[in-house]
């Protein structure tokens, strides 16, 4: 009876920790060509207040340049290495056309498409960090040889696995944020 019960905490221990909402997806090696920036802060200085889950919630505003000819489309992911469980993506994004330069605060323009990300919703989700150290919060734009293959109900981890697999290119903007 003692074993039975052990292996059915080891088991139910198991099922939470996959369920955490954490991801582990293994980037592969791509070109950082594209130039992401932000007028709302700088690369590797704090996220803003008002962008976070203490604040008014709102995605910050995105630049981007050096998207390469013949791009298919653009995705972005934006992702907190430091998330207690594993990796939390805050948003994905895929859909954007190749000749946009950037996102407006708050907005995502017609014709692309969220999806759900670690909370399980399709939206921004910003930083929300536990008590301790400030986290990273990557802001990746993806330049796509072709569109990636992604349900719209994917898992993220699947969905930032796909649109790795259909990246010719990336670059990237860490922000941080703490509570």
């Amino acid at each position: 009876m003692r074993r039975w019960v052990l292996v059915l905490m080891v088991g139910l221990a198991g099922l939470a920790a996959c369920s955490s909402g954490g991801e582990t997806v293994r980037e592969r090696d791509l070109p950082e060509r594209i130039n992401v920036s932000s007028a709302a802060f700088a690369d590797g200085a704090a996220i803003p207040r008002r962008f976070t889950c203490t604040g008014e919630n709102l995605s910050p505003p995105l630049r981007w340049s050096g998207v390469p000819e013949g791009t298919a489309g653009v995705a972005l992911v934006v992702d907190d290495p430091d998330a207690p469980r594993g990796t939390f993506v805050h948003w994905l994004v895929v859909g954007l056309d190749p000749a946009s330069e950037g996102l407006a605060e708050g907005a995502v323009p017609a014709g692309a498409r969220q999806l759900p990300n670690s909370s399980g919703d399709a939206a921004w989700t910003g930083p929300c960090p536990p008590g301790g150290p400030a986290h990273h919060y990557r802001f990746t734009v993806y330049a796509l040889a072709r569109e990636p293959e992604v349900a719209g109900d994917a898992d993220p981890g699947a969905a930032v696995e796909a649109i790795e697999a259909a990246a010719s290119a990336r670059g990237r903007l860490v922000g941080t944020f703490g509570r």
